[in-house]
């Protein structure tokens, strides 16, 4: 009876957890799109929200990399879709697996256009992947985390957060490109979505 009853309860806790880690997805995603009204550069407008959509929360695109911090790499420009270009410095790569394939990224900080300094803790990933074009932003999506996420060379990195660049809701934005090095050859099905005020539905 014991071991039934302990089987009961084993069962009872997979679906919270599962649960649990969706609402904390869902409450991301919430706060995301509050944050993005909030902002008085922002292209979106509350009218606009029914147009953004997300994948489903999936734990698979929620992985551990190993960070390899590069060494003595100078500013660089990254080209953005007004033309324009934007100073930043590569701070690392991650390594990761995804559905048991490995991926690398690289990791950038924006740096001050005189001193080439980082001008703070914040981790830019800009990257593309195979579903763009079809469900997601042609011109990629984005991530963004910090140096102070790092703990013994290992990094969390979760796709369902990743978001759209300005560049994805209207033009007139100067929103870097995923440099070629950050394309990735698999296709990430997390994270925010095409919006589709465009596209008619």
């Amino acid at each position: 009876m014991r071991s039934i009853i302990l089987s009961i309860l084993l069962l009872a806790t997979i679906p919270v957890s599962a649960q649990t880690y969706r609402d904390t997805i869902v409450a991301y995603q919430k706060q995301y799109t509050k944050e993005l009204l909030e902002d008085a550069r922002s292209p979106i407008k509350a009218a606009d929200v029914k147009f953004m959509h997300f994948f489903p929360a999936d734990r698979s695109y929620n992985v551990w990399a190993d960070v390899k911090v590069t060494v003595g790499n100078k500013p660089f420009l990254i080209n953005t879709h007004s033309g324009k270009q934007k100073p930043f410095k590569e701070y690392g790569t991650i390594t990761f697996s995804i559905h048991d394939t490995v991926q690398t990224l690289h990791m950038y900080q924006s740096v001050d256009i005189v001193s080439g300094r980082p001008t703070t803790d914040d981790l830019f990933i800009p990257f593309t992947d195979l579903t763009n074009y079809e469900t997601t932003f042609a011109g990629g999506r984005y991530i963004e985390l910090s140096i102070k996420d790092i703990v013994n060379n290992k990094l969390l990195v979760d796709f369902n957060k990743c978001y759209n660049p300005y560049c994805a809701f209207a033009e007139g934005y100067s929103c870097p490109i995923p440099p070629d090095e950050n394309a990735l050859h698999m296709a990430i099905r997390a994270g925010e979505m095409m919006f589709s005020k465009h596209l008619g539905y």
